[in-house]
């Protein structure tokens, strides 16, 4: 059994607010002749929950046979100051020695780039132990900042970050992605392609029911739940909806938006200015209460802005959960892979038009329900063939595999 740790800062127990990639992936490498190891923060990103008490500075524990080692680090808010302090003294702990010593010694070492410094922090610690690198990109920073307005291209800062991602891919042995294209990105900075392996996230289906119809009601609910940040783009969402409760054959159809984040207060605002009372505003729910969630669910919503970044493809867990759930899916988003199209699993329509968005809606919930019921199959069939963690944590095996050879 060979032992490989991965270190992400926004790691989750199974259960957590967030997703639980890193956690199935280690479940299934268990099988494939791997232990993992995974680092996180104690701060949980999207609640604040703070996992360790005030004199602890590491703990050591177990969820469901996967270890997870938490380094403590101070609570924030948005993405200030704080933020930054939280993400450099968790690098900080993950290089103290004392932190780490009830680990097992890695045969590699996995960085995930939520944010580059925790990947920095990740190939350190491979080099202490003179063990492969492996760089995971869940983000492309800073070109993720710069199109989303939030870096100026050529500022002191965007160069760093330039100097910092070169840096990682041209340390790592193997860079993972979770998105089908990104190796035109990473391969024009000058790193080789061979390098790349395409590892989407995935769904876990033993977490899931068996596929069952929607409940036979009058009404029709779409479903929206996940993070509600600006790349979701919602406000085309909450438009949409304004313009399906305007429409006399909208009276029935309402949305759940279940979840949280910095654009949730914003858009209810949108919503009672455009008096789109067919929207109701949910709390987030644990992962573990997803499955029964969606299965109130008649279809759901995907919604992304239109941004050049999404060239290279998406990997979204969200959508995963939605085909899963045996739903059809309407996909608002300009991507380079679409897997409700892929699947026959929904409707495909372009971006940033709430027009469009609102006849897909109104599209949708005319449909027999035989009709949608064979898309929500196609949905759930198609992501159990191709984006099964089991599937997945095979190839991350093989690719674990051939640095450590």
């Amino acid at each position: 059994m060979k032992t490989v740790w991965i270190v992400n800062h926004y790691a989750e127990e199974p259960g957590g607010a967030g997703g639980g990639r890193h956690y199935s992936l280690a479940k299934h490498l268990l099988g494939q002749g791997w232990k993992s190891f995974i680092v996180g923060a104690s701060t949980e990103h999207l609640t604040g929950r703070q996992r360790l008490g005030g004199s602890e500075a590491a703990r050591l524990e177990e969820h469901e046979g996967i270890p997870f080692l938490w380094l403590k680090t101070p609570p924030y808010s948005g993405n200030g100051l704080d933020r930054i302090r939280n993400m450099l003294t968790f690098c900080a702990r993950a290089l103290v020695p004392a932190n780490l010593a009830g680990l097992e010694r890695p045969d590699v070492v996995i960085g995930s780039s939520i944010h580059p410094f925790a990947a920095w922090a990740a190939l350190r610690l491979a080099r202490r132990h003179n063990v492969p690198f492996v760089f995971e990109v869940r983000d492309l920073w800073p070109q993720a900042l710069i199109e989303m307005g939030r870096l100026k291209e050529n500022s002191p800062v965007a160069y760093f970050m330039r100097w910092l991602e070169k840096h990682l891919y041209n340390s790592a042995e193997k860079i993972i992605v979770l998105w089908p294209n990104a190796g035109d990105y990473i391969s024009a900075l000058g790193t080789d392609r061979e390098k790349v392996l395409w590892l989407s996230n995935g769904i876990d289906l033993d977490e899931w029911p068996e596929w069952s119809p929607a409940p036979e009601k009058d009404d029709f609910t779409l479903m929206y739940f996940g993070a509600h940040g600006g790349a979701n783009g919602l406000d085309n969402v909450v438009r949409a909806m304004s313009l399906v409760q305007a429409s006399p054959q909208g009276a029935h159809i309402r949305l759940r938006m279940v979840g949280d984040g910095p654009q949730k207060p914003v858009l209810q605002a949108l919503a009672h200015q455009t008096g789109a009372t067919n929207i109701l505003f949910e709390p987030p729910v644990p992962k573990s209460a997803i499955p029964a969630l969606a299965a109130e669910a008649d279809g759901f919503v995907f919604n992304l802005i239109d941004a050049p970044m999404f060239q290279y493809g998406i990997s979204p867990r969200k959508l995963f959960d939605f085909m899963a759930a045996g739903r059809p899916t309407i996909f608002s988003c300009r991507a380079t892979n679409d897997p409700v199209q892929e699947a026959g699993g929904g409707l495909s329509v372009e971006p940033g038009n709430p027009r469009i968005l609102a006849d897909a809606i109104l599209r949708l919930a005319a449909m027999a329900p035989a009709q949608r019921e064979a898309m929500g199959r196609a949905a759930r069939d198609y992501v159990s063939a191709h984006y099964s963690y089991e599937m997945l944590a095979k190839r991350l095996a093989e690719a674990l595999n051939s640095v450590t050879r």
